[in-house]
This record gives C-alpha cells, structure tokens and sequence, in this order.
C-alpha cells in the first residue's frame, strides 16, 4: 500500500461510516416519517368512520325523530354502546334539545350542538351531522369516539425500531406493498358488502312480492266467497218458493265448503294445519284411491298404479294424503286437454331423506309439461299457469305444506311439451305394527244419544251454536266459557265427555285443560276443537281427538264416537 492510499484510507472509512450513518439516519427519518403518515391515515379512516357511523344513526334516527319517537332513538342510540370505541353519543331534534344519549366516561353531554366535521380535542374526537328527511331537517346527531394516546402510539412503533434499523428500505418496501395489498383487499370487501346488500335487498324484494301475492290472492277468494254467502242469505230472505230457497242455501254451502278447503289449504301450505297421522302402506289403498281420481278425471284420461311390494310403511294423514295426490292429479288433467295417461309409481328409496329412509310416490302425465320459470314458482301460493277463473293456484302449495309437515319433500320436474312428474318422499314409519288397513274402520259411529258434554267455548256465538248441534243429535249439554268455569262445573256435575276449544282466554287453554283432566280422571275423554293452534301437533302426539273448525253433524258425530270408543277401550 503506498502512503497516499494509507493516508486515504481512515479519510475513505470515516467517509463510509458518515455514509452509513446518514443512511441510517435516513432510514430512521423515513421510518418516522411512514409511522407518521400511518397514524394520519388512521385518525382519517377514524374520523370517516365517525362520520359514517353518524350518517348511519342520523339515517335510523329520522323517522322516529319525524314522530317524536323517544322509546325508538333510545334504542338507536343505546345499540352504539356495545361499540367500545364509542364514548358518547347524543340525538338532538330540531330546536336543539338532547332527546336521547349517553355517555360511558361520565362527561356530560353537551346542551346544544352545531354540525360540524370530526375534529380532535385532547385525545377524543367528535362529530355532529344533520339528520334530514326529504331534505327537511330534524335534528343533529353527535358521536364522540377516543383517539389513542401518544405514548401508546410510540410504545407500539418501538418494538420494531431494531427491526427498522436493521432493514428500513425493505420495511418500506413491504410497506408499500402492504398498503397496497391492504387497499384491494378493501375494495374486495366493499365489492363483497355491496354484492351482499344487493342479495339481501332482491331477497326483501321477493318477500314482499310473494307476501303481497298471498294476501291479494286470500283477499280476492275471501271476498268472493262473502259475496257469494252474503248475496245468497238476502235472496233467501227475499225467495218464497221453497225450491229456490233450497238452492241458494247450497250455494251458501258451498261457499262455506270452499271457504274452510281454502283455509286448510292455506294451513297447509304454511305446516300449520293440524295433521291425524296414520301409519299406512299406499298399497292397500290403491281401490279408495282408484275410486277418488276416477270421480275427479275425465274419461280419456286413465290412471295406471305401478306400487312395490314391499312397500314399506308411512305416517301420514290419509285425508290430506288425498287431497295432496288429488290436487296434482287434477293438475295433469288439465295439463292434458286431449286425454293421456297418469302414472302412479311407489318405491321404497333406501337413505333418500337425510339419511333416513323413505317412500316416493310419483305421479307423471303426459301433459304439456312445465318449464324451468314455472318450477321455481310451482308451490308459491296462488301461482298458477291456468287461465283466469280456471284454478285458485293453491294445488300445489297444499301438496308442499303436507309434505313437509309429515316430515318429507316434494319436488317437480318437466320438460315443455314432454310432461312432468311431481314426487314426494315421505320417511319410512317406526311403527309398523300399528298399520292402517282400508275397511278396518266402523262403518257406522256408535250413538252419542243421550251423552251429557261438557262443552267448552270462550265465544259466546259458537258456543250457542255448538251447544244447539249437540241438543240435535241428542246429548245433555254443559256450557262453560273458560277452562276454570269447566274445572268447576266438573266437580258439580257428571260428564260423559269434554269438547273444548283449543284457544281459551284466562291462562289455561284447551289442551291444559285436556291435561289437567287427564291428571285426575284418566278415563274423561276430550276432543278438541281447533281452527288453528300452534299446540295442535303436541295435542295429536298425546292423544287426544281433534275437531277441525268448521265441522258439521256428521263430522261431530264421529269425533265424538271415536273419543267414547277409545275411552271404552281405555
């Protein structure tokens, strides 16, 4: 080395080291000057946030603060609390008064606010914004959230500063690449979120729609079928010759018929009717069934039944069972103008249910078929692709709310011109021993003459009317207008038998009362009588009989000659 590079040498070091540390010095700068810039861009995204969650409230607040609503903007207000960045928050009506608020830190709220932008005080931050409605003010809202102190902010910088020192360039790299990242990651979620509005928005939107469809059409039927009773009653008051009366009380009848069928098919449709469950192989029914399509179809068109053996067996309620497989018969002779044929399969479909087996029944036409439109739709109630006048649109709906109340599906699928085939899948029963066979039922009730009932019914019109049904077919009737007025009668007089409504004012409805009396006299049989109760299911699952509203005589004849019978068995 010679002494001119010797003596350059320690000058060259120095250099080096001047240069090392301006570049660390330069490091730590940018590091400071990237923390600083984060920290800005936080308390921004804060104060935005702020000003979000203001807009969100002062947009909740509006209505209720149009109304004068305090129990409403209460509740706004208090539902901030669980947000933990949340100090206080305050809803104020026009003329300036608090209306609703809190505070979690103990300072009071301000007594007058200004609308102002998120501005900082000390280490809180605040912000006012108008609540507007139709471009109408009616107040101000006001949130005050906490900023994070500065020794915490250092605190959390300081245990990366080695890792600063050390690789500051590629800290700012990664950095970058961060924020980056961070940002589409930001516009994937707000892409996310407002994909997610959309869905919820359309789902909301078909709701409605469908809710409407259901009550024009409920309202529609309901009030042709008032009309139609309320027309017939006066021309009966007007008629004079008694054939004429007699055929506008059927036309009265019939309204009433068809006003109960729409209900129970409504009932139905929403899982909500009250089922008689029977375990039951559709193999031994074929002949009923033969006889129940052959009255509904038209000669061109035949039915065909292709059933398993070894069918196994199901629970169902045979009288729905046959509306259900009536309704989408009727379905596939209209689809067939010109006639064809029904084919009716059952087999048994091992682990088709969740796991569980089951039976299908399918009923195919070789009808016009369906197309993809028309099946999304299919069980919608009032749907149909009839012409006016032609079908109420409940057929199926009917067949999906049975299916589902007896624990199974119900699908449908066709091709235009090709036909279609509806198949429901019911779960196998765990009963088999309990078998229903067609003919085993009496052909004729046993007599209720000279019965005394207890009849049970809050509704001082139906209970005249049933008390009156009762007398006609001879029985000793008992009235009571509450489950305690019966309890009392019991204990006062002897009965035969109980018939109570399942809904009763008072605390103890019908089915309590079912089973208060069978705590004390096991053998007392009960029947129900129901237009529609939740507890229906558990009232069938313990046992007692049931009398759907409306009933006739014959109808209340044999319910209650079935409950004596089962309590003579007892």
């Amino acid at each position: 080395m010679s002494g001119a590079a010797a003596r350059n040498a320690p000058a060259g070091l120095l250099q080096r080291r001047w240069i090392a540390w301006l570049l660390a010095a330069l490091l730590i700068v940018l590091s400071i000057a990237l923390a600083w810039q984060r920290e800005q861009a936080q308390i921004e995204d804060q104060s935005r946030s702020v000003s979000v969650q203001a807009s969100i409230l002062g947009s909740s607040a509006a209505g209720a603060l149009a109304f004068d609503d305090a129990d409403a903007l209460t509740e706004y207000v208090n539902a901030l609390k669980l947000d933990r960045g949340i100090l206080a928050a305050g809803i104020y009506g026009d003329g300036g008064p608090l209306v609703a608020g809190f505070s979690k830190d103990g300072t009071p709220l301000p007594t007058g606010v200004a609308v102002h932008s998120p501005r900082i005080q000390g280490l809180q931050l605040s912000v006012v914004a108008p609540v507007k409605q139709d471009g109408l003010a009616l107040g101000r809202v006001y949130l005050r959230t906490a900023v994070e102190p500065l020794t915490e902010r250092l605190s959390r910088y300081a245990a990366i500063g080695v890792i600063v020192l050390m690789a500051a360039l590629l800290i700012v790299i990664l950095g970058a690449s961060n924020a980056a990242a961070a940002e589409a990651n930001r516009q994937l979620q707000e892409e996310i979120d407002a994909r997610e509005r959309a869905e919820a928005a359309l789902l909301q939107s078909q709701k409605m729609e469908a809710l409407g469809q259901l009550i024009g059409g409920v309202a529609h039927d309901f009030n042709n079928l008032l009309m139609a009773a309320s027309s017939g009653l006066e021309l009966m008051d007007r008629a004079k010759e008694p054939a004429r009366r007699e055929r506008l009380k059927e036309g009265v009848r019939d309204a009433l018929d068809h006003g109960a069928r729409l209900t129970q098919h409504l009932l139905a449709f929403a899982r909500r009717a009250p089922l008689q469950k029977e375990v039951v192989v559709i193999g031994s029914r074929i002949d009923k069934l033969t006889q129940l399509l052959d009255r509904a179809l038209r000669e061109d068109i035949s039915v065909k039944f292709d059933i398993a053996e070894d069918l196994w067996p199901i629970e169902v309620d045979l009288s729905q069972f046959d509306i259900a497989l009536l309704n989408i018969a009727v379905n596939s002779r209209d689809a067939m103008p010109n006639g064809g044929l029904v084919r009716i399969t059952a087999r048994n479909r091992p682990g088709a249910l969740e796991g569980q087996d089951a039976v299908e029944i399918g009923i195919a036409d070789q009808g016009d078929g369906i197309g993809p439109e028309a099946i999304d739709k299919a069980f919608e109630p009032f749907f149909t692709t009839k012409d006016v006048g032609q079908g109420t649109g409940l057929g199926l709906s009917q067949v999906y709310g049975f299916t589902r109340a007896a624990g199974g599906t119900v699908s449908i699928a066709g091709t235009p011109g090709k036909g279609t085939t509806v198949a429901m899948l019911f779960p196998r029963s765990r009963f088999p021993d309990a078998v229903y066979r067609a003919g085993t039922r009496p052909n004729s009730p046993a007599p209720v003459l000279g019965l005394r009932v207890l009849l049970v019914e809050d509704d001082p019109t139906l209970n005249d009317l049933v008390s009156q049904m009762l007398q006609e077919l001879g029985s000793v009737v008992v009235r009571a207008n509450s489950a305690a007025a019966a309890l009392d009668a019991l204990a006062r007089t002897k009965i035969d038998l109980v018939l109570s409504d399942m809904v009763m004012p008072g605390g103890m409805d019908g089915l309590d009362l079912a089973r208060e009396l069978r705590k004390r006299d096991g053998k007392l049989p009960v029947v129900l009588m129901t237009g529609y109760s939740a507890a229906t299911g558990l009232a069938s699952e313990e046992g007692y009989g049931l009398l759907r509203k409306p009933f006739d005589l014959d109808t209340l004849t044999v319910r209650l000659s079935e409950a004596m019978e089962a309590a003579n068995r007892g």
